[in-house]
């Protein structure tokens, strides 16, 4: 029976050990699951000799130094711009790897699961069967609370890094920024929502989640952060945030919005765009609730 047949008859809501352990009597290889903070899920019981392996299993994480070789080896930007399944090689290692993203329900990735192909290598046909693999995992963890949230705080982290610049190699963080890319056009604009009590924060950006859960959130300085995407070079409030105008109206909130932008290196700049837009806008007193960075300080 062909692996991909094997993988879709594995059972549903049994677990993610479960699904590890059976897939590794079926491809004969042992598979690892890791957060997307490099901290161990989940492994099969498997001894090998790679040293990648037995690190994770060991200690629950990669050191700096895996992690400098990993980005090194060009595997952090292979897993970054890989939709799903990334192969990973290097002479430097002895068995060659494939890896597969996990997602939560907001569409988040949350975790990777690698596969070591130590005892036996894959054949293209095999590569589908692993993806298969992956959508049974994330089908297990998309509506876990627990990846939900982790989710959640995250993407709002890596938001927080990148406003603050607290990056000290961008290397590192490309497979991070990625997570904010995911599912992303090209043309992107960052939403300062303000006017809102400290208290209510999260339960405000949970309702604006529930309204744009293709936008990416954070909190930063007592105000909710949406990173939007469009198809267009120019913002229109009520093409791209029409079903937020009346959620902002009924309940006093205001919002600054940036400059369009492509590169999330650069949200501290947009950040002080979309808060100097929210600032003015507000002084202004003007009969609206929605503000565009109009180019001048």
């Amino acid at each position: 029976m062909l692996t991909v047949e094997l993988v879709n008859k594995l059972d549903r809501g049994r677990g993610i050990q479960y699904l590890l352990d059976e897939a590794c009597k079926i491809f004969g290889n042992p598979i690892v699951m890791f957060d997307t903070d490099y901290s161990l899920i989940a492994y099969t019981n498997v001894v090998t000799d790679d040293p990648i392996w037995n690190e994770i299993v060991t200690t629950g994480t990669f050191c700096f130094e895996t992690q400098l070789f990993f980005a090194n080896e060009c595997f952090t930007d292979d897993v970054a711009n890989a939709e799903k399944l990334a192969v990973l090689k290097s002479n430097k290692l002895k068995y060659d790897r494939v890896l597969g993203n996990i997602f939560n329900r907001d569409n988040i990735k949350v975790a990777n699961i690698v596969m070591v192909e130590c005892n036996r290598a894959l054949n293209e046909d095999e590569f589908a069967s692993f993806e298969t693999l992956a959508d049974l995992i994330t089908g297990e963890v998309c509506k876990d609370s627990f990846y939900i949230a982790y989710g959640e705080n995250h993407q709002s982290e890596i938001i927080k890094l990148l406003i603050e610049q607290n990056i000290e190699n961008k290397i590192f963080y490309s497979s991070q920024a990625q997570i904010l890319y995911d599912g992303f056009k090209s043309n992107l604009y960052l939403a300062v929502v303000g006017n809102i009590q400290k208290d209510m924060l999260n339960h405000y950006m949970k309702l604006l989640r529930q309204r744009k859960r293709m936008f990416k959130y954070g909190i930063y300085s007592n105000h909710i952060l949406m990173i939007m995407s469009t198809d267009y070079e120019t913002f229109s409030i009520k093409r791209d945030l029409n079903s937020l105008v009346q959620l902002f109206e009924q309940e006093n909130i205001f919002v600054g919005i940036s400059n369009r932008f492509e590169n999330l290196f650069e949200l501290q700049k947009h950040y002080s765009e979309a808060v100097n837009a929210l600032k003015k806008g507000m002084n202004a007193n003007a009969d609206q609730q929605i503000f565009l960075y109009d180019g001048k300080s």
